[in-house]
């Protein structure tokens, strides 16, 4: 498989400028010469072999920290914006998106924003209701910026993993009955006794401060119970680094801040539950098998497709994996991607993705070679599962996790051992959404792209009503 090449040009200025060197000093200390360092840090040029080495030896540089994951996810959301027909007079190539995500992500960055702020304003002129003089069109909901901050950290806080990692140690998670050492944590560490909400009842768990008790619903999956044990103790063990972390990140107003703040004693329950060190080495030894991972770590199949999405530690990165989650109606109610592949900010994902079909096919695990139109291929995986509990009438929404990975990594996988992945006709062709896709004989197609025009036949159909022009 080709290799790209590789430009580090914002990164290897910053380390220069940490160590207060001209640029002829610094490139003295490389042993090349000056004018390759000015071209290497305006990404005029790639770095070499022999400059990565004098790097990492020379300025500690931990070649694991230059994955193109963070680059992958901001180029692809700039690609999506640049294609709204806002711009139709400009269609910028590959290559100068790559150069201003590179050398300007702050403007980037900015940029993307702008657009969010454009498509909310015209999704709400559309509708045209009283919201309009309700609410500023111009601002991302509380719930967009928290997902934008979780999606642009890579979906992984150091912080916070190391502090869960070291009191999963510190209780014993993994060496006895986890239910019995997470409740016995509560009432030792924080006096919280743990009781059992009725199955009865519509609640999953609460908490009661004053009386320093956390009731849990007994109808629900004991991964779901220790969960949120997991997640009390991170709200009480945790709670000033995730005030800081949820502080630092700039939301706009308290909502998002409190969003924020779930999401991340979440991730700290997961953290929890999951240890990194021990879960990535459990990951490499079971090939990834999430209903083996599930077992040994007491998790729901959700919880470790999740926390596989996470693994981005420096210097101990599991391999690049998207997650996501749909419901029935096509929504994604959650989204990551270390991999090259991302999702789509706007509009449902493509109905080509195996995703679709695990609610056709429950209780399976479902596998697919797919090739998006950049000609980048993956191993997909999708199954359905069922939250809640309770009676015969108690809600069961039913949802679809995906989860997979760029072929190049399929072999780390138990999924892929029967699978041809050497064969280019084994792939299936899938999109990011109908809305960006440059496919022109895609007959799942449900709009055309944004910046393609249409012809009309009134003599004769397709399976579309169009053609591309």
């Amino acid at each position: 498989m080709a290799t790209g090449k590789l430009f580090i040009g914002r990164k290897v200025r910053e380390l220069r400028l940490q160590g207060n060197m001209t640029q002829s000093q610094c490139a003295e200390r490389l042993g090349i010469s000056t004018s390759y360092l000015n071209q290497i840090e305006n990404n005029q040029r790639p770095v070499s072999a022999a400059v990565l080495l004098a790097l990492a030896e020379k300025f500690q540089l931990d070649l694991s920290d230059l994955s193109s994951g963070e680059g992958d996810r901001l180029l692809s959301a700039l690609t999506e914006a640049l294609t709204d027909p806002v711009f139709e007079n400009y269609t910028p190539g590959l290559q100068e998106l790559k150069l201003v995500v590179q050398n300007a992500p702050g403007f980037a960055h900015a940029l993307v924003a702008a657009h969010q702020a454009y498509r909310r304003m015209n999704e709400q002129l559309a509708g045209f209701d009283d919201t309009i003089a309700r609410a500023s069109p111009l601002e991302a909901t509380p719930y967009e910026e928290v997902r934008d901050f979780f999606h642009f950290v890579d979906n992984y806080l150091h912080d916070l993993d190391i502090a869960a990692e070291k009191l999963a140690a510190e209780i014993g998670i993994g060496e006895a009955d986890d239910a019995a050492l997470l409740a016995a944590h509560l009432e030792r560490a924080h006096g919280v006794r743990v009781l059992r909400i009725g199955p009865e009842s519509a609640l999953i768990r609460q908490y009661d401060p004053k009386q320093r008790t956390l009731a849990v619903n007994a109808s629900v999956p004991q991964s779901t119970r220790n969960f949120q044990m997991a997640l009390q103790i991170g709200q009480l063990h945790a709670a000033d680094l995730i005030d800081r972390i949820a502080a630092e990140a700039g939301f706009r107003s308290p909502e998002a801040v409190d969003i924020c703040r779930a999401g991340l004693q979440n991730y700290f329950a997961g953290a929890l539950m999951m240890p990194y060190r021990k879960f990535l080495t459990a990951a490499h030894e079971l090939r990834h098998d999430i209903e083996l991972l599930s077992a040994r770590f007491g998790s729901s199949l959700e919880q470790v497709c999740h926390r596989l999405s996470t693994l981005q530690r420096p210097g101990q990165k599991g391999v690049p994996i998207f997650f996501a989650r749909v419901d029935r109606a096509g929504n994604i109610t959650k989204r990551h991607s270390a991999a090259k592949l991302q999702f789509a900010r706007f509009g449902a994902a493509c109905p080509l993705w195996n995703v679709h079909q695990a609610f056709e096919q429950p209780d399976r695990i479902i596998r697919q070679l797919a090739e998006t139109p950049d000609g980048a291929r993956y191993l997909c995986l999708a199954t359905q599962i069922t939250k809640g509990g309770g009676g015969f009438f108690a809600p069961k929404p039913t949802y679809a996790i995906a989860l997979g990975c760029e072929v190049s990594y399929a072999g780390a996988f138990v999924y892929a051992d029967d699978l041809d992945a050497d064969n280019r006709a084994a792939f299936s062709p899938i999109g990011i959404s109908c809305r960006i896709c440059e496919r022109t004989k895609c007959p799942s197609r449900a709009v055309p792209p944004l910046k393609r025009k249409i012809a009309v036949d009134q003599n004769q159909r397709h399976f579309l009503p169009y053609e591309l022009m």
